[in-house]
């Protein structure tokens, strides 16, 4: 049970007046202010669009179909492009989406301090469904994170403490407003980001147990593909984790009941969650005397590559999406050494692009003439500017060019930092860099064996100093070489780098 006392007491955390004492259950009451269609309306919504069926029957159709104010239908738009994997009622929700405004959610929990490339499409998803007319809602597992999702685990997740989640929970929420606030457009709805530990915070575990535990069947929570897989292994699966998909249930209920929230979107692996939630929404909210409102679950393929290994992981370990964690210009560089076969996919999945322009990028890849890694560069252009903004993609696009061997960029000393954990580096003394020989900087840095073998290569043309060759035999660094006074890049060949910090 959540620990409510020394959760309210924490003056940090948004909200926290309201979490200091129980309040009564209302999964029953239905807010007069939520839009709450009903079977026979949705119905009629079916019936006035004649063109309805023969569109979505025609699979071989990628043109999406009309939504809100002549936008495309998001549900159509998203399996244009791959990004459906299952999805409830799916005619329905169709219609739904082309005859009003829906409010869509998505959940990610705080298991870090950044959202990483798999998160992405999360995010993407979202924003489509922003772009289409409808309010995207990112839900933060301030609650849900303390339990821990089973859904594609072998073994239970680590118990990460309150004040880390708290801390995750700050920066993936940060992290969330900005990518969707700054990739949004004039005439679309607002993002929304909550935090579910608001409403499950105050709630005891008495009622949890009698107003929501009550209205699930431990027959249908065993057959959970999460549960299941778990089950059958040597670890089994803890009460506590065993009951996530009733936490993430209840979320649906209460974005539902309190914020109109009709439709809620995640990766493959949470359909089981999202399908716990539908369930719940039909049994808390609806009755013998009125309909339940019509709520949707939609989940998206996870991101893995066409070996089948997932996207988001590196030598260096996750992919972060945070420029804190990692910077835009190695994010830019994971996105641009995708393979060919991956391509294609990945620009239709986690980029905006008109399909007609990824379709002629595709067609110029077979052609006579296409220049290697031009689909992968534009793949690294939209992303990274998604993700980091204009600022960000300059920055990887400034710091990609500075280390193109001869590049003629104008370096800076943000550049050179920001590239510094991608070439080797070195820290010398300024009295043995200014007034010193190249040569003999080469052999310090160990770029070079000897004395001998860095002036020969020096006198052969092979050696620049901030991308520029040096031919001159003793040439010696003057203080105007050093950029910003404290840097300089070395290259012994065109690709044997070195960055040199020089300390007073």
């Amino acid at each position: 049970m959540l620990n409510q006392q020394r959760i309210a007491s924490r003056p940090a955390r948004a909200g926290a007046d309201r979490r200091r004492q129980p309040v009564p259950f209302q999964g029953s009451k239905l807010a007069p202010s939520v839009p709450c269609a009903a079977a026979f309306q949705l119905a009629g919504a079916v019936a006035a669009s004649t063109s309805f069926a023969d569109a979505t029957n025609s699979s071989s159709s990628d043109r999406p179909l009309t939504g809100l104010g002549g936008k495309p239908n998001v549900v159509s738009l998203l399996r244009s492009r791959g990004l459906v994997q299952e999805v409830t009622n799916g005619e329905e929700l169709e219609v739904a989406a082309g005859v009003g405004q829906l409010s869509v959610y998505c959940g990610f929990d705080p298991t870090a301090d950044s959202l990483h490339l798999g998160n992405l499409l999360g995010i993407v998803v979202l924003s489509w469904f922003q772009r289409c007319g409808h309010e995207p809602v990112a839900l933060l597992g301030g609650a849900t994170g303390l339990v821990g999702d089973p859904s594609g685990r072998s073994t239970e997740r680590p118990v990460l403490s309150e004040e880390q989640i708290e801390h995750n929970v700050s920066s993936i929420g940060s992290l969330l407003e900005d990518i969707l606030t700054r990739n949004s457009q004039p005439d679309v709805p607002t993002v929304r980001v909550l935090n579910n530990l608001d409403w499950f915070g105050p709630m005891s575990f008495l009622t949890f147990l009698r107003e929501i535990g009550k209205f699930a069947r431990v027959s249908t929570m065993l057959a959970k593909d999460s549960v299941r897989t778990r089950m059958e292994s040597e670890q089994g699966i803890s009460f506590t984790e065993f009951t996530y998909q009733l936490l993430q249930g209840y979320d649906f209920v209460h974005l539902c009941r309190d914020h109109g929230v009709r439709v809620q979107i995640g990766g493959s692996d949470q359909w089981g969650n999202i399908t716990a939630g539908t369930d719940l929404v039909r049994r808390l909210l609806g009755g013998e005397e009125r309909e339940p409102p019509a709520c949707y679950g939609l989940t998206f393929p996870l991101l893995v590559d066409s070996e089948g290994r997932k996207f988001g992981k590196s030598v260096g370990g996750a992919v972060w999406l945070s420029a804190e964690k990692l910077s835009p210009y190695k994010f830019y560089q994971y996105l641009f050494q995708v393979t060919d076969a991956d391509v294609i996919k990945l620009l239709k999945m986690l980029t905006f692009l008109p399909l007609e322009d990824i379709e002629a990028l595709q067609a110029a890849m077979g052609a006579p003439g296409y220049v290697p890694n031009a689909a992968q560069r534009r793949l690294a252009e939209e992303v990274t500017r998604f993700v980091h903004g204009e600022e960000g993609l300059a920055q990887a696009i400034k710091a990609t060019e500075a280390l193109k061997p001869g590049a003629a960029t104008q370096l800076d000393a943000a550049t050179l930092e920001t590239v510094a954990g991608d070439a080797p580096s070195a820290t010398l003394p300024r009295a043995s860099v200014e007034g010193i020989a190249l040569a003999d900087i080469l052999v310090a840095v160990k770029l070079q064996p000897s004395k001998s073998a860095a002036r020969k290569l020096v006198k052969g043309g092979g050696v620049y100093l901030n991308n520029a060759k040096v031919s001159e035999e003793l040439y010696t660094v003057k203080p105007v070489d050093l950029i910003e006074g404290r840097l300089l890049l070395l290259a012994a060949g065109k690709k044997n780098k070195m960055l040199v910090r020089v300390s007073d």
